[in-house]
């Protein structure tokens, strides 16, 4: 029960289309709710250390319950090693793609969305896409093969966000 809970992000992953990008939002929605009510205790700069920490969680979880995934979601898997059931790893992605962003720096909530929205429609894009050399990533057996890519993805959507986020709204 916990098992199924964890791998399908708390049953995002059932749910259609696109179970993948349901799990990204459910991760981008939480960072997001995290971040504000961590800010609003004076606590905000400690929210890329809880990512961390839930992003080490994810990862670990999804390495460890990837093989036994892989075979409960076989009949329903896109395509063999990947089933679409299995969201975690998009939620360790996405949250790579909000990690270290300079979110003390941005002034107004509607700037706040923004960079939240811009991360989520980001990662989806590599995440989908998968351009080099990320598809490479999924030939990782189990576990592995389903969470790396969603990392790679994440680290795209990071490094175009810092940049962005640097010098619209920050710089």
């Amino acid at each position: 029960m916990i098992r199924k809970a964890a791998i399908t992000f708390f049953g995002l992953g059932y749910l259609h289309p696109a179970p993948g990008t349901w799990g990204s939002l459910g991760a981008i929605v939480m960072a997001g709710g995290g971040y504000w009510a961590m800010r609003a205790a004076g606590i905000g700069a400690w929210f890329d250390a809880g990512l961390i920490v839930f992003l080490l969680i994810a990862s670990a979880l999804s390495i460890m319950w990837g093989p036994w995934a892989i075979d409960y979601y076989a009949r329903f898997a896109r395509k063999p090693g990947d089933p679409a059931h299995f969201v975690l790893d998009e939620a360790a992605g996405q949250w790579v793609a909000i990690l270290l962003l300079p979110l003390g720096a941005v002034a107004s909530l509607q700037h706040y969305l923004l960079v939240f929205g811009m991360q989520f429609v980001l990662f989806r894009v590599f995440d989908i896409t998968k351009p080099p050399p990320i598809r490479r990533f999924e030939k990782l057996p189990a576990g592995w093969g389903v969470l790396t890519d969603d990392l790679a993805a994440g680290v795209y959507a990071n490094l175009i966000g810092q940049i962005v986020v640097r010098l619209w709204l920050v710089g």
